[in-house]
């Protein structure tokens, strides 16, 4: 990646190398120095055959790219595997605030759900999200988080994709104004966004 290896917020479609950016950051993070650790926090679930397949797929591949990447899997609790796992000799990547986003918004059973326990949910949302991006700002070592960027087609139909939409364009500038370096993926190239100061 040829740039010195801070918190950074990737952002793109899907297929952007979104991923592979994230990916690279660990595997130079790791060459660099001796005694160093990257850990890679996994927000993805097996709702399906695809997605166990998807994900398996995504494991062996790492796995060759950066033999040292360590995994976690956290589906809702980002915000401690965070604190648990960051530290100045670590690099952590956060693999994706979109899905993340999606456990919280969109859990099992969330259409048999009345008013009160969909104001529930929000309301837990809205602290976990908070509590994440403390836990961001105050993280001892770098960590590169990977998002979608999905706000950029035709307006959705559907009040709950909308909301979604929305939410999670709140969240990817929440996450960016906390991140020194942002960067939008397209066809594999990066597009800096914000640079550190």
């Amino acid at each position: 990646m040829n740039q010195a290896i801070t918190t950074e917020l990737v952002l793109g479609g899907q297929k952007s190398g979104k991923s592979r950016r994230a990916e690279l950051a660990a595997r130079d993070w790791l060459a660099q120095a001796p005694g160093r650790d990257a850990v890679l926090i996994a927000t993805g679930q097996p709702w399906d055959e695809e997605m166990r397949e998807r994900i398996a797929r995504h494991q062996r591949e790492r796995a060759k790219r950066v033999p040292g990447l360590a995994t976690l899997e956290e589906p809702r609790d980002l915000a401690g595997a965070l604190r648990q796992r960051s530290s100045a000799s670590t690099l952590v990547v956060v693999d994706c605030l979109t899905l993340w986003l999606t456990n919280w918004t969109m859990p099992a059973g969330v259409e048999a759900m009345d008013a009160h326990g969909r104001e529930a949910l929000a309301q837990a949302w809205a602290a976990q999200c908070e509590d994440f991006i403390t836990a961001l700002q105050n993280a001892p070592g770098p960590v590169v988080l990977v998002g979608n960027e999905i706000g950029l087609g035709v307006i959705p139909l559907g009040r709950e994709v909308r909301a979604f939409v929305d939410a999670l364009g709140v969240l990817n500038q929440r996450v960016a104004a906390a991140c020194p370096r942002v960067t939008l993926m397209a066809a594999g190239l990066p597009l800096t966004l914000k640079e550190p100061r």
